[in-house]
């Protein structure tokens, strides 16, 4: 299906998918995207036997089931395991440190992973931590990997890498937690699989956040780079009710939140530069 002409979009009709998607993600897609619209809208109508892109758009509108489908055909799945491993290093070095000084042991530390895409940033975090962070055993501590793709969210489940994905890993690590390579995959042990959980959430929806709980640690990462300046607000707004008083927020090495909000404050770490929520 995928392999069809692209339909030409309407200026009206682009103009229509744009505004839908930024109301329903905080993302823009506009003309300079046309080609990347009309592929995935093109998929979308061969998928749905819609005639042309006006009653497909209908449907999209009033149909939870395709705004979902259209949400997931533009959403964007670049990542790796270990990506930006400095952050990785500011939290076992500095950031939980921090956080578990007023804590007992056994006491509950929560990790946000968002989005999470098809889950390897969520489980680099349970790796890294196992892997450096000698207290980990020590704390309860549960990671959530969220994002508004729903299929992302099902592969992230199923938790199988091919080799590009697992490229950055040490073989050592790779082969602790991995089973055997299967068809050029490797799959997460079923132990570490089942100690990340994955839901669905929209950071520009405080609804659906407030649904996730509080958090001592986010890791927002090259999400805001797709956003204008009134959706970073809305995503500020939520991550900044989604943390605890003293948590800690990680965004994209290009990303700032000082040209958003100035309820953070930038902390320089030794390994990175963070965002916190004062306490």
């Amino acid at each position: 299906m995928s392999s069809a002409a692209p339909v030409t979009l309407t200026d009206d009709e682009l103009r229509g998918v744009s505004a839908l998607l930024y109301r329903w993600t905080g993302m823009n897609f506009g003309e300079n995207k046309r080609y990347f619209i009309e592929r995935r809208v093109t998929e979308r109508m061969a998928r749905t036997g819609s005639d042309d892109a006006r009653s497909y758009l209908g449907l999209a509108a009033a149909n939870l089931a395709e705004r979902e489908a259209l949400i997931n055909a533009f959403t964007i799945n670049e990542t790796y395991f270990y990506r930006e491993e400095h952050q990785l290093a500011a939290l076992s070095r500095e950031m939980l440190p921090q956080i578990v000084q007023t804590r007992k042991p056994g006491d509950l530390v929560r990790i946000l992973s968002l989005p999470c895409s098809t889950g390897e940033e969520a489980y680099s975090i349970a790796i890294w931590l196992l892997e450096n962070w000698p207290l980990v055993d020590a704390y309860n501590i549960e990671i959530v990997g969220s994002d508004i793709d729903t299929h992302a969210l099902g592969l992230a489940r199923e938790g199988q890498y091919g080799t590009r994905a697992l490229a950055r890993l040490p073989a050592t690590v790779a082969a602790t937690y991995f089973e055997p390579e299967h068809g050029h995959r490797r799959k997460i042990i079923d132990d570490l699989r089942e100690s990340v959980r994955f839901t669905a959430a929209n950071v520009i929806d405080r609804p659906s956040m407030a649904g996730l709980g509080q958090f001592d640690v986010i890791l927002c990462r090259n999400l805001l780079i797709y956003f204008d300046d009134h959706s970073r607000l809305l995503a500020a707004e939520s991550l900044y009710e989604s943390l605890n008083p003293g948590g800690f927020l990680c965004l994209g090495h290009s990303e700032s939140m000082a040209r958003i909000s100035d309820r953070f404050a930038m902390v320089r770490l030794e390994d990175a530069i963070v965002y916190r929520r004062p306490e």
